[in-house]
Parts: structure tokens; C-alpha cells; sequence
């Protein structure tokens, strides 16, 4: 029997690679005969790097600037002319969490050019292919500080430069592309993002994303207003006119700078790392597929890595079960996704603090039960959790 484990991360407790390592541990406990292939997974946002490495990948290291301009270690990865770079590693929300290494911006001086740093680095290693996964940013910039970490210049009405953030970009006056490294022209950017939001507006960055970053009504309108400016100085400098369309909004607008400057093309982050780790020909052979995830909840069939495995998986007919931290998905939702029985670390440790605490030790546990549930047949996955 051939068991594919393709979990995320279980949000600050598991990164990925741990959460499957654990996972195979307790299935090799309780089924030593089982063939287990692990696949960490993520969905552009944190730990798109470390699936991209465990796909075979080369790990980058490089020192780039957190959301508030202070230097963090970070990393891309590369195999060939091809890299990934993550967002969220150098100067997304994690970074704000006030451990080693974080920053503590104010969503209004939150800036994205620690990505676009990151970017640079890679394109001067040859990189001719990049994937710029953009999920869990800090910044509401518009990607702004991005594009001036690649060389573009951004002045006020008097001519200053103006300073990085999404609190300064009402005050943009022009902005001048012409300093681009020039390896972006012979470069295809791919963004992997799983959100539709336009730039600005009611659905916009600001509105839907800035309070999850510490705005406040009066930031979210000042920041809103910048994005509104910051697009049509862009167009006037030549970017492509994208502020409307589905997905501007990612990452504080990150994805309209890609979209407008760098020419991105912009695709389903799970898709992206699924192609990546050959995850369709390592399915053919398989009996079954664990997926997994801190929270398995109505955001996750939103178009989170988990929904996307289960997808995947469905469409090769193969039989999915999930290990999650907690599930409130009813019955009837798993099965409309694919997924024939979830397994809760909650019904185990109903302490959160504990579960999270004792994620490793909860998941083997489960993948036990799982490995026990397979060896009475498929039946035995109809049941209750």
C-alpha cells in the first residue's frame, strides 16, 4: 500500500515539513509495511519555500529587509534557472510576532521591499523563471517597496523621495520605472495567491486585509486612498492598468505591482507547489492521501493548500483523509471536498495550548488511528471521527 501525505503547516505550532514527518512516523508505528511519500505543502504563503526545498529545490539563504526596514534572514529557493520566493518569510506577518529576528511595523510604515530585495538577489543569481508566493504580508504598500528595491524611484510633489510604506503613498507625485534591474525584461514572474481581491475599494487590500494587519478605520482609509494614488501614478509611468482586476490586492497590493510592472501572471499558490513537487504522477500509484492543516474550517475550501490536495486527489479518484487541528467542517462539507473523514487533534487534547504545544506527538497518535481505520478496508474510513 502507497500513502501520499501532502499537509500545511499548522499555524504556530508545525511547519509543514514536521507536520508530514509526523505524520509518516505514525503511520510507519502502526503500518511498518506502508510506503509513505511525504509532500509538504503551503499555498504561497509561509512555507512555500520549505515545500519548494522538500520538491527539490536549493535553499538560498539571504539577508533581506523585515516590514520595518530591518535586516532578517531569509531564504529563496532555486533549482536551475527557475526560483521561488516567498513573501512572508522576509517581511510578512510572522515577522511582526516579536520573536528572534521579527520586526514590529505599524501597518501604515509596513513595508514589501524586503521581498522585492529577495527578488533581486535571486535575479542576479540567473533566475529567469520566479514564483513570488505573497501570502501573509504585513504591508498595505501596493508593492510599492518592492518595485523600489528593484530599482524604481517614487517621488512626492516636490520632488523628494518618499518614504517607503502605505501610509506615504497618498502623497506619491510620479514614479519612475526606468531604474528596473534590467533582468526583469527576460524574466516571466509567476504569482502564486489565492485571493480575488481588487487593489482598492470596498473588497480592496486595505479594506479586507488592513485590520488583520493593525488598521484602524482611519488607517484603512488612509491607506486606501494611497492605493487609489499609487495606481494612477503607476499608470502614468507606463504600468499596465490591473488595479481592478481579481487578485491586485494580494498581499497589500503586492500583486498589483507584479501584475502592472513585472508582467506577472497570477495562478492558485497550491497549484503551483503541487506541479512543483510532481505531486500528480507521485498520486497515480496511491491508496491513499492524508492531508492536513492547523484548522480545518469553511477558509479552507476557500482555495487553501488542503482543498486543493483533496481536489487533486478527487480527480484521480483516490480516497483523502485529514488530520487537523481542529475540524468544523460538518460531514456533509468534507465529503463535497473530497475528503472521506477528518481526525481531530482537539478530540484528543481539547486544551489548545497543550495541542499545540504536543502537535508532533497528538499527530502521530492519529496517524496511528488512521493507519488501523485503512486496515479494515476503505469501509473503515465511512465512519465517524
Amino acid at each position: 500500500m502507497k500513502i501520499v501525505i501532502a499537509p500545511d503547516k499548522f499555524k504556530g505550532s508545525l511547519p509543514a515539513t514536521q507536520v508530514a514527518a509526523a505524520i509518516a512516523a505514525g503511520l510507519r508505528t502502526g503500518w511498518p509495511g506502508a510506503e509513505v511519500i511525504a509532500i509538504p505543502v503551503a499555498d504561497g504563503g509561509e512555507g512555500t519555500v520549505d515545500a519548494a526545498v522538500a520538491a527539490g529545490f536549493e535553499r538560498v539563504p539571504v539577508t533581506a529587509a523585515g516590514p520595518a526596514g530591518d535586516p532578517v534572514r531569509a531564504s529563496y529557493a532555486r533549482r536551475g534557472e527557475a526560483a521561488v520566493v516567498e513573501l512572508a518569510c522576509v517581511c510578512g506577518l510572522v515577522r511582526l510576532s516579536g520573536g528572534p529576528g521579527s520586526s514590529r511595523a505599524a501597518p501604515l510604515v509596513a513595508s514589501s521591499a524586503g521581498a522585492g530585495e529577495v527578488l533581486r538577489a535571486a535575479l542576479e543569481a540567473g533566475a529567469h523563471r520566479i514564483i513570488l508566493g505573497v501570502g501573509g504580508s504585513a504591508s498595505t504598500d501596493g508593492g510599492a517597496g518592492l518595485l523600489q528595491a528593484l530599482g524604481a524611484r517614487v517621488y512626492d510633489r516636490a520632488g523628494a523621495p518618499l518614504p517607503r510604506g502605505g501610509g506615504a503613498l497618498r502623497r506619491a507625485a510620479s514614479v519612475d520605472l526606468s531604474g528596473l534591474h534590467p533582468a526583469i525584461g527576460h524574466t516571466a514572474f509567476t504569482v502564486a495567491s489565492d485571493v480575488d481581491n481588487p487593489l482598492y475599494g470596498p473588497q480592496g487590500a486595505a479594506a479586507v486585509y488592513g485590520p488583520q494587519k493593525g488598521a484602524g478605520p482611519a488607517d484603512v482609509a488612509a491607506l486606501d486612498e494611497g492605493l487609489r494614488r499609487w495606481a494612477a501614478v503607476v499608470t502614468a509611468a507606463g504600468g499596465a492598468d490591473r488595479a481592478e482586476e481579481p487578485g491586485a490586492g494580494a498581499a497589500g497590493g503586492v500583486g498589483y505591482a507584479a501584475l502592472a510592472v513585472l508582467g506577472a501572471t497570477l495562478r492558485p499558490g497550491i497549484e503551483l507547489v503541487l506541479e512543483l513537487a510532481g505531486f500528480a504522477g507521485k498520486l497515480a500509484a496511491a491508496d491513499l492521501v492524508i492531508i492536513g492543516e492547523g484548522s480545518l474550517d469553511e477558509q479552507t475550501l476557500r482555495g487553501k493548500a488542503p482543498a486543493g490536495v483533496a481536489g487533486a486527489a478527487r480527480a484521480h479518484g483516490k480516497p483523502v483523509v485529514a488530520i487537523a487541528g481542529r475540524v468544523t467542517l460538518p460531514p456533509a462539507a468534507l465529503a463535497a471536498a473530497g475528503i472521506a473523514r477528518a481526525y481531530a487533534l482537539s478530540d484528543v487534547e481539547p486544551d489548545l495550548a497543550r495541542s499545540m504545544a504536543d502537535a508532533g506527538p497528538l499527530l502521530e497518535r492519529l496517524a496511528g488511528r488512521v493507519a488501523s481505520d485503512w486496515l479494515t478496508g476503505p469501509t473503515g474510513l465511512e465512519g465517524g471521527a
